[in-house]
C-alpha cells in the first residue's frame, strides 16, 4: 500500500514545472478551425425509470409523512404547530414528487 508520503521525494520534477509552463510554450484557446467539444446533454434527461422510480418514492414518502402528521388529529387531540409543520413537509416532499415524475424543465427544452 503506497501512498505519496512512502514515495522518494524527486526534485528534477519540480525545478523543471516552471520551465515548461511558460506562456510561449502553449497554444492559444482561440485558434480558429481548432476541435471544439460539443455540449453534451445531461445523462438522465431521458431516463423515465429514473424519473418513475425517485418520483413514486417521494410522493409515498410525503404521503406517509403526512399521514403520520394526521394520525393524532383523527384521534381528537387539537394540531399543534409542530403536527402542522409535520403536514407541510410532506405535502411539500409528495409535490417534489409529483415534479419530477412529470418533468415540465425537460419538456420544455424539446
Amino acid at each position: 500500500m503506497g501512498t505519496f508520503l512512502s514515495q522518494p521525494f524527486e526534485i528534477d520534477k519540480f525545478a523543471s514545472a516552471p520551465e515548461a509552463a511558460s506562456p510561449t510554450n502553449r497554444a492559444p484557446l482561440d485558434a480558429p478551425g481548432a476541435p471544439t467539444s460539443p455540449e453534451q446533454p445531461p445523462i438522465f434527461k431521458n431516463c423515465w425509470s429514473c424519473r418513475v422510480l425517485s418520483g413514486s418514492g417521494l410522493i409515498g414518502a410525503g404521503s406517509y409523512v403526512y399521514w403520520v402528521a394526521r394520525k393524532p388529529m383523527k384521534l381528537g387531540y387539537p394540531p399543534s404547530p409542530g403536527t402542522v409543520t409535520q403536514m407541510v413537509i410532506g405535502i411539500s416532499i409528495a409535490c417534489w414528487g409529483v415534479v419530477i415524475l412529470t418533468d415540465p424543465k425537460g419538456k420544455s427544452h424539446q
